[in-house]
């Protein structure tokens, strides 16, 4: 098969001809028919991911037809149209068995533990348990949108934040996570602060649902032009790029006994920023992770989709080759697409 691979950190990858994997007993094959180029394959890419085995094929939001499955699957069978979440679970760790399968203690990512999905085809494991049914109505450019920024940002608003009606939220950071949690946060009845440094995300921003929007760049004070706004902080707040600044000024923008969620991946010189916890706990603050979602809260994020007349694909701003996606790949670090990239040509 066809595969975007890299031998070594930090250089360029190439366009190559690899084995087509097989099903484990309890996985399947799957071909791929879109994937969504992320930073989080970037982080892969430059070294970040202690995951990663040289050579390596990264890729991990995707959807696509299954081709074969192994003979524990139950559930799916070659032609079921399907996506997944970007962390699978294995099924019999205590996190798995308490439908925490995001934070699996043996979780399988792939594009990061395993290949993943700039191929042809990408196995999968544990069938039964991460894979999920795509709608009919649902094309696969827009699944695989949904595969780690869209569902990633469903779990950090509505089952992390716990973002109410009437509530302000401040998103940091307007790419793919940002965009989508300023949609679902808009669709929940809450209040929406886009913070960015470009001009043209702010827009898209403002054109998915924010009410508000703060030009990281022109403005002298972002933590003081956010609680202007409010009306003195935000209830909730979102770093969804993964960076000090905007980690720090996500927590510093709250409102007393509001709530952070870190999103965006905190790596490389950026893993370990000094958080003021002298205002967490004379504020209340609440400090949380969130780290995909697992399969089974597919359906209602779907529902959600749905009932509140959501179009995610509106966030996907360009779609590629596999070839084209090397050149994304590698200049993801200089933010300058809009929107989602999506590979829909293999």
């Amino acid at each position: 098969m066809k595969a975007l691979l890299y031998d070594a950190f930090g250089v360029r990858p190439r366009l190559c001809s690899v084995a087509d994997p097989r099903p484990p007993s309890h996985g399947v094959v799957i071909r791929v028919m879109a994937s969504g180029v992320c930073r989080s394959d970037w982080h892969g890419w430059v070294g970040h991911d202690a995951d990663i085995r040289l050579p390596h094929v990264p890729g991990h939001e995707f959807a696509g037809v299954v081709v074969e499955a192994g003979p524990e699957v139950r559930g799916w069978a070659a032609g079921d149209r399907v996506t997944m979440p970007f962390v699978a679970g294995c099924g019999s760790c205590l996190q798995c068995q308490c439908g925490n399968q995001q934070v699996c203690d043996h979780q399988f990512q792939p594009g990061f533990t395993h290949w993943g999905s700039f191929a042809e085809y990408v196995a999968i494991p544990h069938a039964d348990l991460n894979l999920v049914r795509l709608p009919d109505s649902m094309d696969y450019a827009t699944a695989a949108s949904l595969g780690c920024r869209f569902a990633t940002a469903f779990r950090a608003v509505v089952d992390q934040g716990r973002v109410a009606p009437g509530q302000w939220v401040a998103v940091h950071g307007c790419g793919g996570v940002g965009l989508s949690a300023i949609m679902i946060a808009r669709a929940a009845g809450a209040r929406v602060v886009a913070v960015d440094i470009a001009e043209p995300k702010l827009a898209l921003a403002r054109a998915v649902g924010a009410s508000a929007s703060v030009d990281a760049e022109r403005v002298a004070d972002v933590v003081q032009a956010v609680r202007d706004i409010t009306g003195g902080g935000a209830h909730v707040s979102l770093d969804a790029l993964g960076h000090t600044t905007t980690c720090l000024r996500s927590i510093a923008n709250l409102r007393k006994r509001g709530r952070h969620v870190q999103v965006g991946l905190l790596l490389g010189e950026h893993a370990a920023p000094a958080i003021p916890m002298g205002k967490v706990v004379a504020d209340e603050l609440e400090i949380l992770g969130s780290h995909g979602m697992q399969a089974h809260r597919y359906r209602g994020m779907l529902d959600f989709i749905e009932s509140a007349g959501l179009a995610p694909q509106r966030l996907i701003g360009n779609t590629v080759d596999l070839e084209q996606a090397i050149d994304v790949l590698v200049g993801m670090d200089r933010f300058s697409g809009t929107g989602v990239t999506v590979v829909t040509r293999f």
